[in-house]
């Protein structure tokens, strides 16, 4: 069963659902031009990338998806340890690389909350990756999922060499394909 987990989405249809709030709330950071915005600076963002990464090359889940925004993470894994030891670890590692670059040594850097979702079916999996990976389009920072550096539906993974613990055949890159 796969874990979809969100730092700092997507929903079902129903108007009051839980999923339809966060969608919105999605689209509000998504829009969001004040607050910390650290994330859109590329040394902090390749901070944050390396322990999704890095987790993954270690067996501690499979990672499947995700993307960092300048103000928020989305990862979609199947966890293979107790889920608070997973973010614990991606969350610490990028604060505190970087809060360090940042000058806020021992300052908070995440939210303490996170949305945590547990997949229960392959069409809600395949609806997540596709909301992950598609999300910077969404949000009007590029046209094509590939063009956001931050993802794993990144042109640099395109031909890059396999990432033990990654599975980055997305529908992202289908359709950027197809298109």
């Amino acid at each position: 069963m796969a874990f979809y987990c969100r730092r700092n989405g997507c929903a079902t249809e129903d108007e009051d659902s839980p999923g339809k709030r966060f969608k919105l709330l999605d689209a509000t950071l998504d829009s969001a031009t004040f607050g910390p915005r650290w994330l859109s600076d590329p040394e902090i963002a390749a901070y944050t990338e390396y322990p999704i990464l890095r987790g993954a090359e270690l067996g501690r889940y499979e990672l499947h998806a995700f993307v960092i925004m300048p103000n928020h993470v989305h990862v979609l894994l199947e966890p293979r340890l107790v889920l608070a030891k997973i973010t614990g670890v991606m969350k610490g590692v990028a604060a505190r690389d970087g809060n360090a670059t940042l000058g806020r040594i021992g300052k908070p850097f995440w939210q303490d909350e996170s949305f945590d979702h547990w997949v229960r079916n392959s069409a809600e999996f395949e609806r997540i990756r596709y909301c992950i990976e598609w999300n910077p389009v969404s949000a009007k920072l590029v046209t094509k999922p590939g063009d956001w550096e931050w993802s794993s539906a990144s042109r640099k993974f395109a031909n890059a060499r396999p990432i033990s613990g990654c599975t980055f055949t997305s529908h992202a890159k289908a359709e950027e394909q197809n298109s």
